[in-house]
């Protein structure tokens, strides 16, 4: 359930797992093979990400032939969805090199 906070932020606390959450953010949604692409993780390891996005309810997945696709839970709280986006947010102006405090 989405509303578990020890969940959602476990889900978020690996630079990788908040880096894969950037990538379906911005692009919509995703497979296991195009993340690792982009972010040089193995297969077996993104897997256990996007696992641990699904639990507390963070993405959805649905199958398109023979991939799975995941995408931002788009039914999850307004209040969950601000805290991704704020984290992400602070991730990408981090890696600019613009932290403001």
């Amino acid at each position: 359930m989405v509303s578990e906070p020890v969940a959602i932020f476990s889900a978020r606390a690996d630079a990788r797992r908040l880096a894969a959450l950037g990538l379906l953010r911005g692009r919509g949604e995703g497979c296991v093979c195009e993340l690792v692409a982009a972010l040089g993780a193995s297969q077996s390891r993104m897997s256990g990400h996007l696992a641990a996005f699904l639990q507390p309810g963070l993405v959805t997945d649905r199958r398109d032939a023979q991939l799975v696709r995941d995408r931002l839970n788009g039914a999850m709280p307004h209040s969950v969805r601000r805290l991704i986006d704020a984290a992400l947010d602070l991730t990408e102006t981090q890696a600019r090199g613009r932290v403001t405090t």
